[in-house]
């Protein structure tokens, strides 16, 4: 089993910098999909950003590309997320997500995809 918390969200001004940490803890190694999910009052929980331990391979979401990237120090079982040139647009409750021991998924932006969620960080962007 997996568990995963995240830290680092707050509040920013339009245009700043925030980052985000999402510890994970359990058995880390049948992981092979991690990533970033929000959902913003109202809106569904959409997928932001993820990394595959299969083959490396990163995705993101078009709002995001450019201005978002998603990282991993496996050394210490965490993933980051670091966000720039924040939107207000880019206001949610942030969710960190894995998948564990069930192959490669169809959409690896899909949020029903993963199985194991974090209690989520807020971040609030200002204009």
């Amino acid at each position: 089993q997996v568990q995963l918390v995240e830290s680092g969200g707050g509040s920013v001004q339009a245009g700043g910098s925030l980052r985000l940490s999402c510890l994970a803890s359990g058995y880390t190694a049948a992981i092979n999909y991690i990533g970033w999910f929000r959902q913003a009052p109202g809106k569904e929980r959409e997928g932001v950003a993820v990394i595959s331990n299969i083959d490396g391979s990163s995705y993101y979401a078009d709002s995001v590309q450019a201005r978002f990237t998603a990282s991993q120090d496996k050394a210490k079982n965490t993933l980051y997320l670091q966000m720039s040139s924040l939107k207000p647009d880019d206001t949610a409750t942030y969710y960190c997500a894995a998948r564990a021991g069930l192959g490669r998924p169809s959409d690896p932006l899909g949020r029903y995809e993963y199985d194991t969620w974090g209690q989520g960080t807020q971040v609030t962007v200002s204009s």
